[in-house]
C-alpha cells in the first residue's frame, strides 16, 4: 500500500499531523521494521560512537514503533513527531519525545550517533532535514531512512483499485493500487537521497532492499487501511464504504491473502 503524498506543503503539514487520530490503532496495525535492518543501524551507530550507549534520533517517532527496535537493540533514543498525540503514545511506553516539525527542531547543542526515519521521510522536507540531520549527527554518524512497502496478489490488488476508484475516486490510491508499489518508493528513496546530496555534509548514499511477507486477514487488513495517509481524514460514511468494498473484495479472494513485502532504505554518513 503506498502512500506518496502529492500534496501542497499545508497539505503535508496537515496530513502528517493526523496519524494520531487513533495513536493505539495505529500501534497495532502498523507493520514492524526487519530484524536485519534494525540490528544494522545499531551497530552503525554503536561503530565511534561519542558514549557507551549509541545516541539515536529518532525523526516522526509516531507511537515509538522505530524507537522501541533501537531500544532493544541497544540505543537510547530520542523521537521528534508533530503530533503530540502520537508523541503521548510513545512517552507511555518510556520514549522521550520532543514535538515539532524536524525542520524547525531546535537540537539544543545536542549530538546524536545516529538519526532515523521509518515511514516518515515523505513527510519532511529533503533538503532541510538532511541539512538539520548533519547539524546534530557526530563526524561519521549516518541520516537513514526507510519505508516498509509491499504488493497484494495482482488479482487483489485490481480489486482494491476498483474500490477506490469507486468510494475515492480523486484518491493517489485509485490510480496507483495496480502498479508496483516499490515504483512509488524507489521514487522516495531518490528523493531522499538527492537531499542528502544536496547539503554537500555527507557521503554518497548507500541504498538497501529487506524483503519479507505477510499473511493479512481480512480484519488485520481493515484495521491497517485506516492508519493511512490516504484515510486518517475521511468522514466516517466514506471510511466505513472504503472499508466495506476492500473487505468484501478480499472475502472473495478467501478471507486472507499473502502480501510480498520489502522494506527499502538509504543512509548516508556525515563527513
Amino acid at each position: 500500500m503506498s502512500t506518496s503524498p502529492s500534496l501542497d506543503p499545508e497539505e503535508l503539514r496537515q496530513v502528517a499531523s493526523s496519524f494520531g487520530v487513533d495513536a493505539a490503532a495505529y500501534d497495532r496495525a502498523r507493520p514492524r521494521y526487519p530484524d536485519a535492518l534494525i540490528a544494522a543501524l545499531a551497530d552503525a551507530a554503536r561503530d565511534g560512537a561519542t558514549g557507551p550507549t549509541p545516541r539515536v534520533l529518532d525523526v516522526g517517532v509516531g507511537t515509538g514503533i522505530v524507537a522501541r527496535q533501537l531500544r532493544a537493540a541497544g540505543c537510547d533514543v530520542l523521537g521528534v513527531d508533530v503530533d503530540e498525540r502520537m508523541a503521548e503514545a510513545a512517552r507511555g511506553d518510556g520514549i522521550d519525545v520532543e514535538v515539532a516539525r524536524f525542520e524547525e527542531w531546535d537540537p539544543a547543542d545536542r549530538t546524536f550517533d545516529a538519526v532515523t526515519a521509518g515511514q516518515t521521510w515523505h513527510w519532511v522536507d529533503p533538503g532541510a532535514g538532511a541539512a538539520r540531520a548533519a547539524d546534530v549527527l557526530r563526524p561519521g554518524g549516518a541520516l537513514t531512512v526507510f519505508w516498509n512497502a509491499g504488493d497484494p496478489p495482482p488479482e487483489l490488488a485490481a480489486a482494491f483499485a476498483e474500490v477506490y476508484r469507486d468510494v475515492l475516486p480523486g484518491s493517489p490510491l485509485a490510480a496507483t493500487s495496480t502498479a508496483s508499489a516499490e515504483t512509488a518508493y524507489r521514487q522516495m528513496v531518490a528523493t531522499a537521497a538527492d537531499g542528502m546530496r544536496r547539503t554537500g555534509r555527507f557521503a554518497e548514499p548507500r541504498e538497501r532492499r529487506d524483503t519479507w511477507e505477510r499473511t493479512y486477514t481480512r480484519a488485520e487488513w481493515l484495521a491497517l487501511v485506516p492508519t493511512t495517509g490516504v484515510a486518517t481524514r475521511l468522514p466516517a460514511a466514506q471510511l466505513e464504504a472504503l472499508l466495506a468494498g476492500l473487505g468484501a473484495a478480499i472475502d472473495a479472494a478467501g478471507g486472507s491473502f499473502v502480501q510480498q513485502g520489502f522494506t527499502l532504505s538509504v543512509g548516508a554518513a556525515r563527513v
